[in-house]
């Protein structure tokens, strides 16, 4: 995990955790998902999954699966080639990427949502910083509160 300052003398562990969801007819799934130690690790998987969906336009899904790494999403059948274009031009464009990285340094989410409008798909590529530290410290409090301190001076 990376040790980012947040507050002066403070120190907080971030992971990062990237995911892939698709969206149709009222009902969302996911395709697959990651939690890698850094946002570069984290935007290089999402632009691998980009180009893996763009790519994988006018091929059968069924057919493709077996060529799925561990990690890798689920493919997704696009109608239209104006989702598969928008993937390839998101990988493709270093400002977007760049401001990407930007964002999820400032402990923002960075989304992209791309649209087959033939049949209403929603594919959404998304990452987000999460605060694992903070979280189990937070949870280890509010589930057992440290007993009062009581101090004693040595004689």
């Amino acid at each position: 995990m990376k040790a980012a300052r947040s507050a002066p003398g403070r120190v907080r562990a971030l992971d990062y955790v990237a995911a892939v969801t698709v969206k149709a007819g009222g009902r969302a799934l996911p395709l697959g998902g990651v939690a890698l130690p850094n946002r570069r690790l984290v935007l290089r998987w999402l632009r691998r999954q980009a180009l893996r969906l763009a790519d994988g336009h006018g091929c059968d899904p069924v057919r493709a699966a077996p060529w799925l790494g561990v990690r890798d999403v689920r493919p997704v059948t696009f109608h239209g080639s104006d989702a598969p274009e928008a993937l390839r031009a998101w990988v493709g464009d270093h400002g977007i990427q760049d401001h990407a990285i930007n964002t999820l340094a400032s402990g923002r989410p960075a989304l992209l949502t791309v649209v087959d409008p033939f049949v209403g798909l929603r594919v959404t590529l998304g990452a987000w910083p999460v605060d694992l530290c903070g979280w189990v410290a937070a949870a280890a409090s509010a589930n057992h509160p440290y007993p009062p301190r009581t101090e004693t001076e040595g004689t």
